[in-house]
């Protein structure tokens, strides 16, 4: 106030003190030129090493995932992931056209699965083709397979796994329930269809080009890259088999899910079992 005063007189051409100002009004004049000084954040060593430790070995992992793993509160998580910069930018999402919504999501297991395949680098054996299935509703990856082909057999083996991870035989399911891919020519063969109706299944095929419409099985693929496959330089077929399998464990009994309320796969199948 002080200041802005003496602004105003001067621009009137009277030049006065500040000190001077300072008695007309009965200012203090330790306030008119004190400058609060704020204070360098502080971090509890307790908090900091452990989430450090974590997000070196997993750094893809977002502030919720490492507050629960770690049993720490989420609101002190984020803190420390704001004033470490460790928090990750998000993707830009551009424009989408509209198309005929088809959500993915599932209001019990065994209701809509969904598969799709997509290809990985394995060193000496070049590119390879993943195939995997998940159930929408847990999000547990029930099967996947490794090939250095893509043809129908890789996912018809992926689906064959799923089948008897979650039902413990290949026989037919006992009730019909939709499994949900893109149009490819893999899911669309003679040998896969043939299959998915002997299992007493029924294809769900999206809108082509619309894979946002297979967005379960999409962000799966995206996690498993982002938080396995990116992460190490595969030697060979059976080195990538043998670390995505330890991770695919590790997906679906150990790492909390957002959308399943801070619970693993397994952990809500079991519940909704």
């Amino acid at each position: 106030m002080i200041e802005t005063i003496r602004q105003g007189l001067k621009e009137d051409g009277y030049e006065v003190s500040l000190s001077k100002l300072c008695r007309w009004f009965d200012v203090p004049w330790r306030t008119v030129y004190y400058r609060p000084v704020k204070s360098e954040p502080k971090i509890q060593e307790r908090f900091l090493h452990p989430i450090k430790e974590m997000i070196e070995a997993n750094p893809s992992f977002g502030y919720r995932t490492v507050a629960h793993l770690l049993g720490f509160n989420k609101n002190t998580v984020q803190r420390i992931f704001q004033l470490k910069g460790w928090q990750m930018r998000r993707r830009p999402v551009g424009f989408r056209p509209r198309i005929q919504a088809l959500p993915s999501v599932a209001s019990r297991p065994n209701e809509r699965w969904a598969t799709d395949m997509c290809r990985i680098w394995a060193g000496a054996d070049n590119w390879v083709t993943m195939a995997l299935v998940i159930d929408c509703h847990s999000r547990e990856l029930l099967g996947w397979h490794l090939s250095k082909s893509g043809k129908s057999k890789t996912a018809e083996a992926a689906l064959e796994q799923a089948l008897i991870a979650r039902f413990g035989t290949l026989g037919k399911v006992p009730n019909e329930f939709l499994l949900r891919s893109d149009n490819g020519l893999v899911f669309t063969s003679r040998s896969y269809t043939s299959l998915v109706r002997s299992c007493g299944l029924k294809q769900e095929f999206i809108t082509p080009y619309s894979p946002e419409q297979n967005g379960m099985v999409e962000r799966m693929i995206r996690t498993l890259k982002e938080q396995c496959v990116h992460r190490y330089r595969f030697e060979s077929l059976q080195n990538a088999v043998r670390i995505i399998g330890d991770w695919i464990q590790f997906y679906n009994l150990k790492r909390p899910h957002q959308a399943l309320g801070m619970k693993t796969p397994a952990e809500a199948f079991a519940l909704a079992a």
